[in-house]
């Protein structure tokens, strides 16, 4: 949910040591991984080099973590080159523009033996292109609310399951010098959340060409949505979660909840210790109480390069990563939501996650295009947030803005 001399040499050189074959001990073949920087802990990584090399003794693993600054330009080489690493972890949002590259394994025959019937769908659905199953679900997080326990009290209000009863409570809420939510203006995750759940997207494709759909109904009615619920707090209209951050904006005492991934409560607490014991979560409520709104899954996939000369113990490795057991353990390790939904009981009783897993049942993507990060980079949702609430005509706004995702998605065609 979804960064050139002397770096070309760098990259020259990892490229070119990342895919030896006959590098393991006793004659075992040697799997390279690539990883991100922070996905799971060095001693996950540790247990899961050893444990799988004694369960699959003709193989040899090897971990290679990666940085984020500059990964997209060095996996598209990768895919390009003819000996590239075996597995490589990527952003769940990014496979459609590396599957682009022709550089991509079709994993579709395996999908059953994965569990991909039950994949959650934010990580599966980014992970097909054109009816094929190129990623495979690694991990997932999202977006609940969480709260203060206290000031839910102080109001004798509850955490509330439906959209409805989330208005009523957050009024109940935005009281005097206290807001009943922040929520900065441009929180465009949010939005789209609320836009699925009326049955809209952000973009549509037909026939080969997408075409921008905030001017809808459904992108207008979660439009308006977010723009009562935006306006029981003191948010600002022009700019998002990281101006200012939301995370000092709630350790002042005065926000009665806010919208993010649950991790983001520890922020708050080390601004401010005396809230550590007072932050709750829930799910984004839905428009109805037996389903969560819908959130933006982001978290990764891992695809196989085609050009892999070890596609069998490539797979061996993403089998066993997107298992129940090293699921299960990630899941607990780093507070992440499994690949899997039925794997949501668990993981464990940690709140946050709880509140992330029940989120994720209702988990959605971005459209999925290449040229998605076009999008992003102009970002005219963001655009059309803060005009909606200053004022301007939603439809008039909502135009002006798919306009702009048109012309992107379709560049290059």
């Amino acid at each position: 949910m979804p960064r050139r001399s002397a770096a070309l040499l760098v990259l020259a050189l990892a490229l070119s040591a990342c895919g030896t074959s006959g590098g393991g001990g006793g004659g075992r073949e040697e799997i390279t991984v690539w990883l991100m920087r922070d996905t799971a802990t060095d001693e996950f990584v540790q247990r899961f080099e050893t444990e799988f090399e004694r369960e699959h003794t003709g193989f040899d693993v090897k971990v290679q973590i990666q940085e984020w600054n500059g990964i997209t330009q060095k996996v598209t080489s990768a895919l390009a080159s003819t000996d590239p690493p075996d597995v490589i972890e990527v952003g769940n949002t990014q496979v459609a523009q590396y599957v682009a590259s022709k550089g991509v394994t079709d994993l579709s025959d395996k999908k059953a033996e994965l569990g991909g019937d039950d994949w959650v769908p934010g990580l599966a659905e980014p992970g097909a292109v054109d009816g094929k199953q190129f990623g495979v679900p690694f991990y997932a997080a999202n977006r609940v609310v969480i709260y203060r326990k206290d000031l839910f009290a102080a109001a004798n209000v509850t955490p509330p399951t439906t959209r409805a009863e989330w208005l009523e409570t957050t009024r109940k809420l935005d009281q005097g010098d206290q807001q009943g939510i922040y929520l900065p203006g441009q929180n465009w995750y949010t939005l789209a959340g609320f836009v699925w759940d009326e049955g809209g997207d952000l973009a549509q494709e037909s026939g080969g060409s997408w075409k921008g759909a905030l001017n809808t109904p459904q992108a207008l009615a979660g439009m308006d949505f977010y723009k009562q619920l935006q306006a029981l707090g003191d948010g600002p209209r022009d700019s998002d979660e990281a101006k200012p951050q939301q995370t000092d904006v709630v350790a002042t005492g005065k926000v009665a909840q806010y919208i993010a991934a649950p991790g983001s409560a520890k922020l708050v607490a080390k601004a401010n210790p005396a809230l550590a014991d007072q932050l709750g979560f829930f799910p984004v409520p839905g428009k109805t109480a037996d389903r969560p709104g819908a959130v933006f899954t982001g978290g990764s996939d891992l695809i196989i390069p085609l050009a892999s000369s070890r596609q069998s113990g490539a797979y061996e490795v993403v089998k066993a990563l997107a298992g129940e057991q090293w699921q299960v353990e990630l899941a607990k390790t780093m507070n992440y939501v499994p690949n899997r939904r039925s794997l949501a009981t668990k993981i464990g009783d940690d709140p946050g996650t709880t509140a992330m897993a029940k989120g994720a049942a209702n988990g959605h993507a971005t459209p999925n295009s290449p040229n998605w990060a076009a999008v992003e980079a102009r970002n005219p949702i963001k655009e059309f947030q803060t005009a909606v609430l200053t004022g301007t005509d939603p439809a008039t706004a909502a135009a002006r803005a798919d306009t702009v995702i048109t012309q992107a998605l379709n560049s290059g065609k």
